[in-house]
């Protein structure tokens, strides 16, 4: 039991980082869209910007190729190794994965990642990032 354990207590990391990129990537598009609305400065920090595109553009890559989250892959095969079978979990799995999996077909997912990714870029669009600063040239 006790080889198991850290296996157990990794899965349970992976599945908080899994959780937390989902958290990133929704809770960041509305806050895009309400910061826009209401002008505040840190929706349009470029380095967000980009990490929030970039986070949407590999899910939405990833459901149209067919393949699963190396999250899910990596937590499933942890969980695995630890007895507990995939999706087994403890009590914070448990509750983690009610929020974050569902049983529905792989063509939802690529669908509904698609419309988030579009309404991404169209947040882009119309609360654009701001501009990458230019650091003045060199004077000698």
């Amino acid at each position: 039991m006790e080889g198991r354990l850290p296996y157990s207590m990794l899965a349970d990391a992976v599945l908080v980082v899994h959780f937390a990129i989902v958290v990133f990537v929704v809770g960041g598009l509305a806050y895009i869209v309400v910061g826009g609305l209401l002008n505040w400065r840190g929706v349009r920090r470029r380095a967000f910007r980009v990490a929030h595109l970039a986070a949407i553009g590999v899910v939405v890559a990833q459901a149209w190729l067919g393949r699963l989250c190396p999250l899910t892959v990596l937590e499933s095969w942890l969980r695995e190794r630890s007895g507990e079978g995939a999706y087994a979990t403890s009590f914070v799995g448990h509750w983690v994965q009610r929020w974050l999996y569902y049983d529905v077909p792989l063509q939802w997912f690529a669908l509904a990642y698609t419309v988030f990714g579009l309404l991404v870029i169209v947040a882009w669009w119309r609360f654009p990032p701001a501009s990458p600063r230019r650091r003045p040239a060199h004077r000698a």
